[in-house]
Formats: structure tokens, C-alpha cells, sequence
């Protein structure tokens, strides 16, 4: 039985990437700071759940926790990390922005990197995380976040590399979505907003291939070389 752990299953792409999972056979331990929805999506197949209530944000916890919810699973094959905070923040406004930061880069770096060296010491692993097209270039709606998720791809790029050069059998997967039919996809500007079901089936499917990089969904990819070929002088007057 495949072994697997979704940090964020408590809504949205991780809640519904752990079904998914779980419908598939595979062992999934769901974590998130709502207990009661880990409990109610737990319920949904006993069998198939381990329930783990914590905030990636609290980083003196982040690696005991992860260890006590390995040794429940009995080993771990895959970390998919799906827990995010996002919020638009013209006004910079200082707790949206610290929240992203501590939840988005100091979380995030505390989770993969226990992750990576777990599956070091175990010779082999995955390790995928969900960075956000909102962090190829610089976003005057949500600044913290959209640089936390540029420092996500490079991030994970670097454990890629690092990977490589020690001669890891880790496969590092960058997803990338688009705006997907969450509480984090609102207000003015969206478009091409993707349903959450079909945004998670794209991510398993690109996950299971090991593939490096994707977008979600693939019409994203066009974005993203248009976005990237914008000269900056333009794009910061956009």
C-alpha cells in the first residue's frame, strides 16, 4: 500500500487530492489545523485515513509531528504539500503579510527539508508542493504571497538540484496552478478559474508521472511564457 501525507487536506486541492488518494488504495495521512474537518473527512473511509491536527506555521513542531505521523502510517512514499495562506494586501496591512510569510516560506522550508531528509536516509521518496503561477513575477494585489511562491519554485528547484548531485533517488515536483475554485481564487481579474475536482486529477496525474513541473490547469503553461516574456519596465506598470 502506497504511503502518502497531504499537508492542508482540510479544504480546497489538498482535501480533495487526499480522496482521490485514498480511492486509489493508498494509505493517506491528512493533516491541517481544522480537526474537525480531518475528523469528518476521516470518517469518509476509516481505512484508508491517519488524521494529524497541526499548523505548519508552529516550525518547533513541524518535524515531531511529521515523524509521529509516519510512524502511524508505517513508512512514507510521497509528502504532497498543499497548506498555503494567501490573501490580497494592497494596503499591506502587517498580519497578512507576516501570516504568509511564516506559513508560506518558513512552514514550507521546515516541511520539505525534514522531508527530503527522511527519504535521503530511506534512499528514495517524492516530495510534491504546490507553489502558485503568482510567483513567477511580482503582484501589487498580494505581495507576500506571490514572492513566498516564487521563493517556492526556487526552493524546490534548489532540492532538485541538490538531489541530482548527490545522486538522491528524490523526485521534487513544482505545481503550479492557476486560479482553481477556492476561497483563495477571489475577487476581481479571475479568470480561467478551474474546478477543483479537475485541478486535483491534473496534479495526481503530473505527481504519479513524476514529472518536474506543472501547471494547473495545462492552459496555465501559456500564461506563464507570456508573463515571463514581459519586459519589466511594462509589467511593473501593468
Amino acid at each position: 500500500m502506497r504511503k502518502i501525507i497531504v499537508l492542508g487536506a482540510t479544504s480546497g486541492i489538498g482535501r480533495e487530492v487526499a480522496r482521490i488518494y485514498a480511492g486509489k488504495g493508498c494509505l493517506v495521512g491528512i493533516t491541517g489545523r481544522r480537526q474537525e474537518l480531518l475528523h469528518e473527512l476521516e470518517q469518509e473511509s476509516p481505512d484508508c485515513y491517519v488524521a494529524a491536527s497541526f499548523d505548519i506555521s508552529d516550525i518547533a513542531s513541524v518535524e515531531s509531528n511529521l515523524e509521529a505521523l509516519v510512524s502511524r502510517l508505517g513508512g512514507l512514499d510521497l509528502l504532497l504539500l498543499s497548506s498555503g495562506y494567501g490573501k490580497r494586501n494592497s494596503e499591506l496591512l502587517p498580519e497578512p503579510e507576516q501570516l504568509a510569510i511564516k506559513t508560506d516560506v518558513a512552514g514550507f522550508t521546515a516541511v520539505v527539508d525534514w522531508a527530503f531528509r527522511y527519504f535521503k536516509q530511506q534512499q528514495h521518496g517524492q516530495i510534491a508542493a504546490i507553489s502558485s503561477i503568482a510567483g513567477l513575477r511580482g503582484n501589487r494585489f498580494s505581495p507576500a504571497y506571490s514572492a513566498s511562491k516564487s521563493y517556492n519554485m526556487t526552493y524546490m528547484q534548489s532540492l532538485r538540484q541538490l538531489a541530482h548531485h548527490q545522486k538522491l533517488n528524490i523526485q521534487i515536483t513544482d505545481i503550479r496552478p492557476g486560479f482553481v475554485d477556492t476561497c483563495m481564487a477571489q475577487g476581481e481579474g479571475v479568470f480561467w478559474s478551474a474546478p477543483v475536482p479537475k485541478a486535483a486529477g491534473q496534479i495526481i496525474k503530473a505527481v504519479d508521472k513524476q514529472k518536474d513541473i506543472v501547471y494547473v490547469t495545462k492552459r496555465w503553461r501559456l500564461i506563464a511564457m507570456v508573463v515571463k516574456l514581459i519586459p519589466r519596465v511594462i509589467f511593473e506598470r501593468i
